[in-house]
């Protein structure tokens, strides 16, 4: 048996903010963000919109397409979503502090009343750990589909006065629906692997056990992403080198077999610099970030998205997945599109 990618989908908020408006707002311009980022726009969520909103959004997107294509034996929407066996949703931004989590509420949304849903809270590779977690539990058993979310709302936990952070991040989300399949292809295989001598590199630091809220404290400044950009960096260089030639090496192929490689969209810099040092060409990665910026854990199903509908992908390709994120984690999925 197979698992299989069938269809995938994305959401992405219609308010767009350029490097020209955060120039207007804080001491930077489009020459700087992009000659450090490679980075454009964002978009950014409505005030009342939270990461189930956009994870809902996504996920009846890659549904819809679903039926659309004739990819299901479903006819209704209604019945496609009661075959759903597996929510996995992947954020750093869940729509509460601890719990419920937030698969569950974008279960309750789709009326998924069949399916397991829970959280994957592994910094910007969320989508990556819940890939491989819902692979290896449609694996495992006698489940059938998995809906895989990535769903993040960064605006809402980014300081927009702090330039070098503040110009990185932006709102989205994307989806993909798994399927276990007789044959082969599919989910060929991952690579997941963790630093935590790094944990204080890129960190959310109030909110939890360690650093909780105390009775009437008085907060001046929303609790923001920090980050500590050069260590990142390197981090992030070394590992995406040693995923793909982990993958490479483990499947006995060459660089010359992927059809293409979806990195997390973090910064175009660090793409290339990886690249470099494993001779891999350019147009070898697709990259979303000039205009969606960093989406953290929706960066890669939302570029799948994009490559799936525009043909970028077509089935039978070799697909890998490359990511980096807090903790600090890091991992990659080789897929049989």
């Amino acid at each position: 048996m197979a698992i299989v990618v069938v269809s995938t989908g994305r959401a992405i908020p219609p308010r767009r903010v350029t490097n020209e408006d955060l120039a207007a707002l804080i001491d930077t311009s489009d020459e700087w963000i992009r000659s450090h980022t490679g980075i454009g726009a964002r978009h950014i969520a409505a005030d009342d919109v939270a990461s189930s909103d956009l994870g809902y959004e996504a996920a009846l997107n890659a549904l819809q397409y679903a039926l659309d294509q004739g990819l299901v034996a479903e006819k209704s929407l209604k019945s496609l979503i009661e075959t759903i066996d597996l929510i996995v949703l992947g954020s750093s931004t869940q729509d509460y502090y601890s719990h419920p989590s937030t698969a569950c509420i974008v279960q309750n949304k789709l009326g998924a009343v069949n399916a397991a849903a829970f959280d994957i809270t592994e910094a910007c590779s969320s989508f990556i750990f819940a890939f491989e977690t819902a692979r290896a539990l449609l694996g495992a058993g006698n489940r059938r589909r998995a809906l895989v979310i990535g769903a993040e709302v960064l605006s809402k936990i980014t300081n927009w006065d702090e330039r070098e952070t503040c110009v990185l991040f932006g709102d989205g989300a994307g989806a993909v629906l798994l399927e276990q399949k007789e044959g082969g292809g599919g989910i060929i295989r991952s690579v997941l692997g963790s630093d935590g001598s790094g944990w204080e590199h890129l960190i959310l630091r109030r909110g939890g056990s360690r650093n909780p809220w105390k009775k009437g404290e008085v907060v001046e400044q929303v609790p923001a992403i920090e980050m500590n950009g050069h260590a990142v960096y390197n981090f992030a260089v070394k590992v995406i080198i040693k995923t793909i030639k982990t993958m490479l090496d483990e499947e006995g192929i060459e660089l010359h077999d992927l059809d293409l490689i979806i990195p997390h969209q973090a910064n175009g810099r660090i793409i290339q610099a990886a690249g470099k040092r494993l001779n891999i060409p350019e147009e070898k990665f697709y990259t979303n970030m000039e205009e969606y910026a960093n989406t953290s854990s929706a960066s890669i199903p939302i570029a799948l998205d994009e490559c799936n509908r525009s043909g970028r992908i077509k089935r039978g390709d070799l697909v890998m997945t490359v990511g980096f994120g807090g903790g600090l984690s890091y991992g990659g999925n080789l897929i049989r599109w």
